[in-house]
């Protein structure tokens, strides 16, 4: 029996990885996209059965979120947040860091962590590496991640490398904290896996030095951070095919907050196996859903007498019983069904991505599929 806790790289196309980790909450088959459950629950009234049932592998949640709003010791007493929302599958939850970007103007950042103002009501809150790996802990997650700060990728150069090097010390300040909670009686996930983030913004040269050092630490996994945060698709494509080969090819690369099926498509290209967005769910809550060939935006009208499922041959919930026309019905009458069936579509849509692409890469031909699949989706012959 293969040891919790390790990867195993099964298969190498190009660059494109066909791999397996071992964690105590199952196996994760990379490449994989992690449906993206901010506060415990897929947006759009997706419940963990439904997760089940479209192929999920891996359910990711927020540490900043679920802090501020149900808090980590609340759900510690529920037996940590695999019971509390019932899923028994592995959960990656962040590390609070991609909220001392995002949350710029609540926030003062220092050497012991930051300084914020909770978005909700406004009361003061601490985090640093130590509070970052407490909460996560407390959740029992399968893999946290390290505290980090996530520089915008307008910020110069100087800023930017001094920021990486207080990643780095925040890096070895949360992996001691994980040893420490992990030795105690009282820890949920006694084997919670810690991942590295690698940070940057888009100088090659100040990622590839970060990437070299915090590899050094042999985690269990390696996150690139700090992309599409408002760069080109070009310049994310660039710092991931200068960084990624100074990444442990034995270890999982999780490349965060990305992307477009497209962009999942050109990652997995250069060695990327963990993704995750909110994408599929935000956008299917607006109704606009995703086909291999093309987005399609269901409040249009010439889909009311489409009598069509959303993508002729797809399994998910969605398509194997319902018409363009009533899930566009549904969302004109604002009737939460048509968004949790575009939810479950779109999701389903990713996670089947993800299946084609790991058979791709087991038959040597992953090249070959990302072209024809990309040629497809922007071909233009989406109705």
């Amino acid at each position: 029996m293969t040891e919790i806790n390790t990867y195993e790289l099964l298969k190498v196309d190009g660059k494109a990885k066909r791999g397996r980790l071992h964690t105590v909450h199952g196996n994760i088959e990379t490449p994989v996209f992690m449906n993206v459950g901010t506060v415990g629950v897929i947006k759009g009234a997706v419940s963990t059965e439904d997760l089940e049932n479209i192929g999920t592998q891996v359910e990711l949640s927020n540490t900043y979120h679920l802090h501020v709003r149900t808090g980590d010791k609340l759900i510690k007493e529920f037996g940590g947040l695999h019971k509390f929302m019932s899923w028994n599958k592995p959960i990656l939850t962040d590390s609070g860091g991609f909220q001392v970007f995002s949350l710029a103007g609540l926030r003062k950042i220092k050497e012991e962590g930051v300084n914020f103002h909770s978005h909700i009501d406004g009361r003061k809150i601490f985090m640093g590496p130590e509070e970052s790996i407490g909460i996560q802990s407390n959740l029992g997650s399968t893999i946290a991640m390290a505290f980090d700060e996530c520089p915008s990728s307008k910020a110069d150069i100087d800023y930017v490398k001094k920021s990486v090097e207080r990643t780095t010390r925040w890096l070895h300040r949360s992996f001691e904290e994980m040893k420490r909670l992990n030795s105690l009686d009282d820890t949920i996930n006694k084997n919670q896996m810690l991942f590295g983030i690698n940070q940057g913004a888009i100088f090659p040269e100040i990622r590839i030095e970060h990437a070299k050092e915090i590899s050094k630490l042999n985690l269990p996994g390696y996150a690139i951070g700090g992309l599409a945060v408002g760069e080109s698709h070009e310049e994310m494509y660039h710092i991931l095919d200068e960084v990624v080969p100074y990444l442990p090819q034995n270890k999982p690369t999780y490349l965060m907050g990305v992307g477009t099926p497209i962009n999942i498509l050109e990652g997995i290209d250069r060695g990327v196996d963990f993704f995750d967005c909110v994408y599929p769910s935000r956008n299917g809550r607006h109704g606009h859903v995703y086909t291999n060939d093309g987005k399609l935006n269901l409040f249009n009208k010439k889909f009311e007498l489409d009598s069509r499922p959303i993508e002729e041959g797809c399994g998910c919930p969605a398509c194997r019983r319902y018409s363009r026309a009533y899930i566009r019905h549904l969302l004109k009458a604002n009737e939460m069904l048509g968004m949790r069936l575009c939810v479950l579509h779109n999701l389903y849509f990713y996670n089947k991505l993800m299946e084609e692409s790991r058979q791709a890469i087991e038959e040597g031909r992953f090249k070959e599929y990302k072209n024809a699949k990309i040629l497809r989706m922007t071909s233009g012959n989406v109705d």
